[in-house]
């Protein structure tokens, strides 16, 4: 069955499957139709996010067991609710001690059962897999090394609370020759970057590549799950991280059938116009797509432009800290593609170089010349990846990832025009266009898995924290260079999804959002008085006692605190800090996770805690009149957002908490455990109603009903956003309200209705509405939205 809505629980020790079943009848009191889990398969002990998984065969022991989820799913169903479950095909955690199949690998080398499961070059370690996991150099952590019998009982080599299995006949090795006797090989974490020979999840050395591309893997790794959707306790799956898998289409066919047809999402993040290939047998996206063009909605395209331009003259930022958003993420993807993946780049030249060893027309392209073409192709992938096999059939948005300016670019970085022709066969490689050996085949699923790694941590983890002239648009799936969506672009998508993909999912906030969708929304006023802003940091940066390290810090900084204006006293600095010094690290300009720079940092926490996270001060109380004046208008934001997202076509998933205003930011501070909101807000209003709406009336939203924008007229039309869905409900928000009271408010704007109704609004019970049009300063009256349905 097709969700009308789904509410995503982060399960963990402290929120186990017991602690979500109290909450089912709070849940399906809300109106969602059914509970979207986070990972429930068996975890590296602690894990607080559930995407570590070393036992795809059981479900989580510290949830509560496979009897704890199954009796979940029963006390759910007592209330209606169904489950749908998030499953990591992608990868594994690399922690021998609890990774039973990686555990076999390592102890019996290339001849295990478990070989084919994990992404591993052997030839490139010699026959070995380097596990990167010492502190020091080997030589300076031999003292912490002994062997002990494991928790089978077999013997293990002991590193701290690691432990690696040891080849059969050799614990009584002296320590240097037991060490080589391995089919493993120990050594310094910073080796990771350039000599990792085994395909990991983006840079986490910690998180093994699975490769499910194989039948046999396949069912292994889902022979629980799809168990569990057999039985009935589970009813649907969001898949997290297609991009990491060596072909997508196939594995989504294979669920597919697997599942018998089961309503299945995919963590796909689309860049600008990208649409999901139209083959894969899902309902669609997890949403990312239309958060972009939620947000965007409420951004004003010229103020920020202005913004753009204040944030230079305050910052006044050189390079990576400063300029053009196509600058900082070309800059970025270089800085990726040469440091945290050069193991992987590396890796695909490798293969380059040897597919060209196997044809005489390709020989002598040197080694040096393919790793440069792969580099410089792999920064100009517009998107995450492209979708091709070698030998396959090449689609034109496939050949679009890879065109003639990114081959005439990739080419100027040759000395010699001879030696540029290395960027041909790459791309020719890439595009799975020179044959279909093993080799080929290799190359370009490799391409492809390595395009979206240095696209996610080059535009989502670095460009994303250099470039802050307005943070609310640098969210997973946005566009920070281009951060407003018109009402026509909109309107434009909605009909497309409603079309092509009316079941795909819908979010604000996620697990993985760097905001929440409430204080995106708050920030993204500041592109309506960008005049008001840039004054108002010049006074904060006069009144805090304690400078910030860089100006752009402090710009960054302040917004993030106008976006939780609404955090309690006594959290502000406790929630501040953690996410500006994740922020600092990711950015990588003055300090990071690999090379830390003290004295930054605590720099850093002395300005947060002074200034953006204090609860008292003339900055703090500036800022609190600024917010306080622009109340209004944040809350015209928030709950314009979050009436879009429950009533625009797809079926929306709300994250824990978001049923009212919520206040959170970067991991971890967004998946602390969930706990019952206390009290009812205006947005919990708005949450309500339109949930009730959809879940009594499915038709009106589901795959047979249909969307159709609605217009205004008059001198501010561009204000006021609608649409109707299947004839029966329309859905008004206030759009850039600060701009439109500046203006003169609404006048004798009217919005035209699908019919003389009457109409009734279930935000104001009482409110009816008659006539082909109605006075929009009416409509609003009580509540910049509306949401109205035929009486």
């Amino acid at each position: 069955m097709t969700p009308t809505a789904t509410y995503r629980l982060q399960l963990q020790p402290d929120f186990p499957f017991a602690a979500a079943a109290e909450a089912v009848p709070y849940l399906a009191g809300l109106g969602v139709s059914h509970l979207h889990l986070s990972p429930v398969l068996e975890t590296v002990p602690g894990s607080r996010h559930g995407y570590d998984v070393v036992d795809h065969g059981r479900v989580r022991a510290e949830l509560g067991g496979e009897e704890g989820l199954r009796e979940l799913s029963a006390t759910a169903r007592e209330h209606s609710l169904g489950l749908v479950l998030d499953i990591v095909p992608n990868h594994m955690a690399a922690a021998p001690r609890y990774n039973r199949p990686l555990r076999e690998v390592l102890r019996d080398g290339p001849e295990s059962a478990y070989a084919r499961w994990f992404d591993i070059d052997w030839e490139a370690g010699g026959g070995k897999v380097l596990l990167p996991v010492l502190a020091r150099r080997i030589g300076e952590e031999a003292g912490r090394f002994e062997v002990a019998a494991g928790d089978d009982g077999s013997p293990v080599l002991r590193y701290g609370e690691q432990e690696f299995p040891l080849r059969a006949g050799t614990d009584r090795l002296p320590l240097p020759a037991l060490l080589d006797a391995q089919h493993y090989r120990l050594g310094w974490w910073r080796l990771a970057r350039t000599e990792l020979n085994y395909r990991r999840f983006f840079t986490v050395s910690d998180l093994i590549g699975v490769r499910v591309e194989h039948p046999e893997v396949f069912e292994a790794t889902h022979a629980k799950i799809l168990g569990l959707v057999a039985d009935g306790v589970v009813d649907g799956l969001r898949v997290d991280h297609p991009d990491g898998l060596a072909d997508p289409a196939a594995y989504l066919e294979r669920l597919d059938k697997a599942t018998a047809g089961r309503w299945t999402v995919v963590e796909k993040i689309l860049t600008a116009e990208e649409k999901l290939p139209a083959g894969w047998r899902v309902a669609g996206t997890t949403g990312y797509d239309a958060l972009h063009r939620i947000d965007g909605l409420f951004t004003d395209p010229l103020g920020a432009a202005d913004l753009l331009g204040r944030y230079r003259d305050f910052a006044g930022p050189p390079g990576d800290r400063g300029g053009y958003w196509t600058a900082t993420v070309r800059r970025a993807a270089y800085r990726v593609a040469t440091h945290e993946l050069a193991a992987e780049t590396k890796w695909l030249t490798r293969l380059a170089v040897r597919v060209c060893a196997q044809d005489l027309g390709l020989r002598d392209h040197a080694p040096w010349a393919l790793d440069t073409a792969i580099r410089e192709l792999l920064v100009r992938v517009p998107v995450y990846r492209p979708y091709v096999t070698a030998g396959g059939p090449l689609s034109e948005a496939a050949g679009s990832t890879l065109p003639p300016e990114a081959v005439r670019d990739a080419k100027a970085a040759f000395p010699v025009p001879q030696e540029a022709t290395a960027v041909d066969v790459v791309r020719e490689l890439a595009l799975g266009r020179l044959g279909d050996g093993p080799e080929h085949s290799a190359f370009c699923a490799r391409f492809a898995q390595t395009a979206s790694a240095l696209h996610a941590k080059s535009v989502e983890d670095t460009a994303f924290y250099r470039y802050v002239p307005l943070v609310s648009a640098t969210e997973v799936g946005g566009d920070p260079g281009r951060p407003a969506v018109s009402t026509e672009e909109f309107h434009a998508y909605c009909a497309r999804v409603a079309r092509d993909w009316p079941a795909t999912g819908t979010v604000l906030t996620t697990h993985d959002t760097k905001r929440s969708g409430d204080v995106r929304a708050r920030i993204a006023v500041l592109s309506e008085c960008p005049e008001r802003w840039s004054a108002l940091v010049a006074r904060l940066t006069r009144a805090t006692g304690v400078a910030a390290p860089d100006p752009q810090l402090a710009w960054h900084a302040w917004q993030t605190a106008f976006g939780c204006a609404g955090l309690p006293a006594g959290e502000r600095a406790g929630r501040l800090e953690p996410a500006l010094l994740k922020s600092v690290r990711e950015a990588g300009l003055f300090t990071s996770w690999t090379e830390p720079d003290p004295a930054y940092e605590r720099a850093v926490t002395d300005f947060v805690a002074a200034g953006p996270g204090s609860d008292t001060g003339e900055a703090q109380e500036a800022l609190a009149r600024f917010t306080r004046e622009l109340e209004p208008y944040l809350r015209a934001n928030v709950l314009g957002a979050a009436l879009v997202h429950l009533t625009m076509p797809g079926v929306p998933d709300l994250y824990q908490g978001t049923e009212r205003e919520y206040i959170a930011l970067v991991d971890p501070d967004n998946r602390r455990p969930f706990a019952r909101p206390s009290e009812r807000d205006a947005k919990a209003e708005v949450t309500a109603a339109a949930l009730a709406l959809r879940r009594d009336r499915p038709e009106l939203f589901d795959e047979s009903g249909t969307y159709a924008p609605l217009h205004a007229r008059g001198p501010a039309a561009a204000h006021c956003v609608a649409f109707c869905r299947s004839g029966e409900v329309v859905t008004a928000v206030t759009r850039l309200s600060l701009r439109l009271a500046e203006d003169g408010g609404w006048r004798d704007t009217a919005l035209s209705l699908p019919d003389a109704g009457p109409w009734r609004d279930l935000l104001a019970p009482g409110r009816e509405f008659a006539g082909a049009e109605v006075a929009v300063r009416e409509l609003f009256a009580g509540r910049p939205v509306a949401l109205l349905v035929r009486a």
